[in-house]
């Protein structure tokens, strides 16, 4: 079993930046893809990033790219999100999902454990 707990999310003004937490408990952490998703009032949910098991490999959805960087320090068992560049479309509940394979996934059932959420709120 697998827990995870986001932290880091808060209230930032427009262009300005912040880097979210995900601390993992659990042995197989360093094993399978992490990911963010993130969650606008009255919207689904939708993927914002993913990484592979060694952070070789990353996928960002197109409304994030070049702004925001996903990495992962497994000796620490946390996975970051780095968000520079921060607009008020970019305000929601943050959510960090663990896939048990390594494959880059978009999709949210592929995802087999998820933290409760971070609010992030960009102010215009």
């Amino acid at each position: 079993q697998v827990h995870l707990v986001e932290s880091g999310g808060g209230l930032v003004q427009a262009g300005g930046s912040l880097r979210l937490s995900c601390a993992a408990s659990g042995r197989t952490f360093s094993f399978g893809a992490m990911a963010w998703f993130r969650q606008a009032p009255g919207q689904d949910r939708e993927f914002v990033a993913t990484i592979t098991s060694s952070g070789g490999s990353t996928l960002y959805a197109d409304s994030v790219k070049g702004r925001f960087t996903i990495s992962r320090d497994n000796a620490k068992n946390t996975v970051f999100l780095q968000m520079n560049s921060l607009k008020p479309e970019d305000t929601a509940v943050y959510y960090c999902a663990k896939s048990r394979t390594n494959v880059l996934r978009t999709t949210q059932i592929f995802y087999d454990y998820w933290g409760q959420g971070t609010q992030v709120t960009v102010s215009s």
